[in-house]
């Protein structure tokens, strides 16, 4: 792929509907409760990135048979937890396949190496090794402490109940619950403090009930989870509510509609919220059984929010780009913690937005983003596909945007560009 992108302007409104691939959040839990089951299992409009293709490789790595075709993904034998032999996982740039198969790696009899990109090496770790050394695996981290590549080799996992803190990372919480089911006695975790990205966490419980899992949430903060292991299944993945963010949006900036079929109002994702964001922005938006859509009369300004996204914050850069836009201030709050994401979210994010006329500043938990004066310019991607994938739409409505490094979006939808052709 060339080693920049010049974005189109749109002389129109956007009239068009956008399939967007599986959820890159669902496809990976359900690959873990599928290489875990007693039984195969099938996967179908599994997410296209680099993500998946890690996970999956790092499952086979472990001895399970996980054998992707087209967009399906059959699990045909789960992984060996009884093979000794010491192998290697490369997470690549994948924090999903990095957190989740390290706690899986608990559950061998070998050990096993996480290693990863140098971004990914940056991700802290420190909260879910510390929870499996309680549970009893061996963990060494190899170079910087508690962060990758680690090595953990498996312990006695009888299962008891944990403490962990919320604040940091949803992936942690993750982790730990989707090896539960496979502990002698199941596990009660115990979450310390107010949980970040919370909807992450739910969606967890609810794939792995689909898997046969049992699973109570009793409060907010106390999940337990009994020892009876997975069952397989089939399981048809619905589109990523993150992804469908951007085209989205780009009906907010540009005006129009644009349509994203298949995530309907039972959705298991969180991010789905977009679309209320966009209405409380000034958008028009429907959604039900079939799908999604928001649309903008062009003659009628888009207004700022003041709103914490904690929850959502996959959806910061998205948002941010869009109020550049509105007519009145936006603010963003309770996202401190994406400074640890791919890239700085909240540092590299406002540099990128100010190259193309954004007015922005950085606070304690978020940004605050002005009525700007927008305008072309080459930005920087920072590693980051969801930067790449937000700041493009800037190109829409102004001439002369130009996103560099734009195939790192080959980490979650890799015909993103062409996507964006089309609309």
């Amino acid at each position: 792929m060339p080693t920049q992108v010049a974005i189109q302007r749109r002389a129109n409104t956007l009239s068009a509907v956008v399939t967007v691939p599986g959820s890159k959040s669902i496809t990976n839990r359900a690959l873990v409760c599928a290489a875990l089951a007693k039984a195969p299992s099938k996967l179908f409009n599994v997410a296209p990135g680099d993500d998946t293709k890690s996970m999956i490789a790092g499952l086979n790595a472990m001895g399970a048979s996980c054998i992707a075709s087209d967009s399906n993904v059959e699990v045909e034998l789960p992984i060996n937890r009884t093979w000794g032999e010491d192998v290697v996982v490369d997470a690549l740039l994948a924090g999903t396949t990095a957190r989740f198969l390290t706690a899986v790696a608990a559950l061998r009899t070998g050990c096993t190496t996480v290693v990863g990109e140098p971004a990914l090496r940056r991700r802290p770790m420190a909260g879910l090794l510390a929870a499996l050394q309680s549970l009893g695996a061996h963990v060494t981290t190899l170079e910087e402490p508690d962060h990758l590549p680690v090595k953990v080799c498996g312990g006695y996992q009888t299962g008891h109940e944990l403490t962990i803190s919320g604040d940091v990372s949803s992936q942690f919480i993750t982790a730990l619950l989707l090896i539960a089911p496979s502990l002698v006695n199941g596990m009660t975790l115990r979450i310390s403090e107010p949980i970040v990205s919370e909807p992450y966490v739910a969606m967890t419980c609810s794939i792995m009930q689909d898997f046969g899992a049992s699973v109570d949430r009793i409060g907010n903060g106390l999940i337990q989870v009994r020892s009876q292991g997975y069952n397989g299944r089939h399981l048809l993945i619905e589109p990523d509510a993150t992804s469908a963010s951007y085209p989205l949006a780009a009906a907010a900036i540009v005006g129009g509609t644009v349509t994203i079929p298949g995530i309907g109002v039972s959705s298991l994702q969180g991010d789905v919220k977009f679309s209320e964001i966009m209405s409380a922005m000034g958008c028009a938006v429907v959604r039900n059984d079939a799908g999604l859509s928001v649309s903008r009369d062009p003659a009628k300004p888009l207004s700022g929010i003041t709103i914490n996204m904690a929850s959502i914050s996959d959806l910061v850069p998205t948002v941010a780009v869009v109020a550049m836009f509105a007519s009145t201030p936006t603010r963003i709050t309770g996202v401190n913690f994406v400074r640890g994401k791919e890239s700085d979210r909240l540092g590299d994010l406002a540099t990128e937005l100010r190259v193309l006329g954004g007015d922005v500043d950085v606070t304690d938990d978020g940004l605050i983003v002005r009525p700007s004066s927008v305008h072309g310019g080459v930005v920087d991607t920072h590693h980051d596909h969801r930067l790449a994938m937000a700041l493009s739409l800037v190109g829409l409505a102004r001439d002369e945007v130009v996103v560099r490094d734009p195939d790192v979006v080959s980490k979650s939808w890799p015909q993103f560009w062409q996507m964006l052709d089309t609309l």
